[in-house]
């Protein structure tokens, strides 16, 4: 691409995260004309079910029902997400070749050591792709947000973005990691094969609910917010 300036840049520790905490809000903001890319850190190569290949396949396929421009995997290992240079390094470049204006990652309490080390090696590349004199080789980038998505529990987010009409999509994408949902023949139990997605649906039915709306997504940010709307409604 010429300009690969994107709206949003979401990370994850492994494919499936971004679609389990934001796919609708990414098929929301992907219907209105933003451009999208996932990035996923690791190859998800320790995973009980599936393999390399077919987790790839399983994500391009979920990307596509979500909308999203570009999906690209670091090769970050798989239980092996740290706070070293060589890893910030890694995330910075990534965001600074694709210079979002907005940067996901998933909110550090979580069941899942790489999902809060992943959380942690964002926030810390985010700040990092800013300054001038980290890695002077490639142009500086600060993002003007940075928000935290949920993947496993049930926390009580800063704010929600409706999904009511992106939540078919969002099922969609989960659906198609055949491989992590449904216990196949030579599989093993796991917690994501135990209507994982069922559960998924039913959290942002009641993350909606306390919002007002049918399905919501719950996210967090560590700056103040500034709401843009009116507060008392129409």
């Amino acid at each position: 691409m010429a300009d690969e300036r994107v709206d949003i840049l979401a990370f994850g520790a492994h494919a499936d995260d971004v679609e389990i905490g934001m796919g609708g809000t990414l098929a929301k903001y992907a219907e209105a004309g933003k451009r999208i890319v996932i990035c996923d850190l690791t190859e998800a190569e320790l995973s009980s079910n599936g393999s390399v290949s077919i987790r790839k396949k399983e994500a391009l396929a979920a990307a596509g029902h979500l909308g999203v421009m570009e999906r690209v995997t670091l090769d970050i290992p798989d239980r092996g997400i740290l706070l070293t240079d060589i890893h910030i390094s890694k995330v910075v470049e990534v965001i600074r070749k694709y210079k979002p204006k907005a940067v996901f990652a998933p909110f550090e309490e979580d069941r899942h050591p790489d999902h809060g080390n992943a959380s942690r090696l964002v926030r810390e590349a985010y700040f990092s792709s800013g300054i001038r004199k980290y890695n002077p080789s490639s142009p500086v980038h600060k993002p003007a947000k940075l928000y935290f998505y949920m993947i496993n529990g049930f926390h009580k987010p800063h704010f929600v973005i409706d999904i009511e009409k992106h939540i078919e999509a969002k099922l969609q994408s989960l659906r198609a990691y055949e491989s992590q949902f449904t216990k196949g023949k030579d599989g093993v139990a796991t917690p994501l094969t135990d209507d994982y997605i069922e559960a998924v649906e039913a959290r942002e039915r009641m993350m909606g609910k306390d919002a007002g709306v049918r399905y919501a997504e719950g996210f967090f940010s560590y700056n103040t917010l500034l709401l843009h709307q009116d507060l008392i409604g129409d």
